[in-house]
């Protein structure tokens, strides 16, 4: 048997943006939903954070949500196993109200799991394991260690695996919990990493900037061989473009077209011809674009200049590593991470 694995979708993602949600739909509409039907898929897993606030709902998310994912899902007679992530349950300490299971009650193919549960895959025993908490702390230690299943599926925060790329959680729990398990799929982390059984899949697509570089989409797992197959995601909301004294006559703008455009300046010898490059980069309907003047010394050597990794948090991440911080620096990369996401939420 095989099923579809997705997680952290964020419906609703950065303010309910309709820029993210039309390269969203293209993702489910282009890959998500033709794979499922080329492989005769009936049953998908959602790791959690299927939705991107805790506190609320907007009702355009809402209904985006509804008509473009799960009234299609519920058409094609999919059976969706949603596990509760941090972001969809509305206390910190608690699963008992969540998102996914207010919203989703209408669907009678979607199964909610707000606390551990044993349940079946085919012929495969599955633990799955929603975000753990105070209130379920105990019982979820308890679940992991009597459990019976050689796989688990979870809303996992685990100390030693990339949260975002540059940044490696020193907190959470140790992975040795999972030790019996010989699979372990994780949503929560958005970049893809895994240590060989424990497996952080990532999310379908990106939504911040510092995404840019990493594979996003989904998975399919093989119920019976285990073999696990990434289906990634070929459309990008990000674009880097280094300016080099570029002509900007033979410069192709279509690829940028509806995109969030990074442009990094690296040589600029006539103010006139980048004028005129810049028009023609506004001028293609771009959604938006950040200039970085670097002006790098043309004796650099380009190979170890990457542009790429000057995004906000990589930025603020260098700068508190090379800091005399007498705080633990891992607790602040984490804060600081926290309030850039609330940031571009307000944007």
């Amino acid at each position: 048997m095989k099923v579809a694995i997705i997680t952290d979708q964020h419906f609703g993602a950065r303010k309910n943006s309709k820029q993210f949600h039309d390269y969203f739909l293209k993702f489910y509409n282009d890959v998500f939903f033709p794979t499922l039907e080329k492989h005769k898929i009936k049953t998908v897993v959602d790791m959690g954070d299927t939705f991107d606030s805790r506190k609320g709902i907007d009702f355009a998310a809402l209904a985006w949500a509804k008509d473009n994912y799960y009234d299609r899902l519920q058409e094609m007679g999919v059976t969706v196993h949603t596990i509760v992530g941090n972001h969809t349950a509305y206390y910190k300490n608690t699963n008992e109200l969540n998102a996914v299971d207010l919203l989703l009650r209408e669907y009678k193919n979607v199964k909610v799991y707000s606390e551990p549960t044993e349940s079946k895959l085919g012929k495969l025993n599955v633990l799955f394991i929603p975000w753990i908490n105070d209130e379920n702390f105990e019982t979820t230690h308890q679940s992991i260690k009597s459990s019976s299943s050689k796989c688990a599926m979870g809303h996992l925060e685990l100390r030693g695996f990339p949260a975002y790329r540059g940044h490696t959680m020193e907190e959470g729990l140790d992975g040795k919990l999972f030790a019996s398990f010989t699979h372990v799929f994780s949503g929560h982390y958005h970049t893809r990493s895994t240590d060989g059984r424990i497996s952080y899949l990532g999310n379908p697509y990106e939504i911040y900037s510092n995404d840019i570089g990493d594979e996003r989409g989904f998975h399919i797992l093989d119920t019976t061989t285990m073999e696990l197959e990434s289906i990634n995601n070929p459309y990008t909301m990000y674009e880097v473009i280094d300016y080099d004294d570029t002509p900007h006559q033979t410069f192709d703008t279509r690829k940028y077209e509806g995109k969030i455009v990074k442009l990094i300046v690296r040589k600029k010898s006539d103010p006139k011809k980048y004028e005129k490059f810049v028009d023609k980069l506004l001028g293609s309907n771009i959604n938006e674009m950040k200039i970085v003047e670097t002006f790098v010394d043309v004796e650099t050597n380009f190979e170890d200049y990457d542009p790429e990794s000057e995004d906000t948090i990589s930025i603020l991440s260098k700068y508190i590593d090379d800091s005399d911080l007498s705080l633990n620096k891992a607790e602040v990369k984490h804060l600081i991470h926290q309030v850039y996401k609330q940031a571009c939420e307000l944007i």
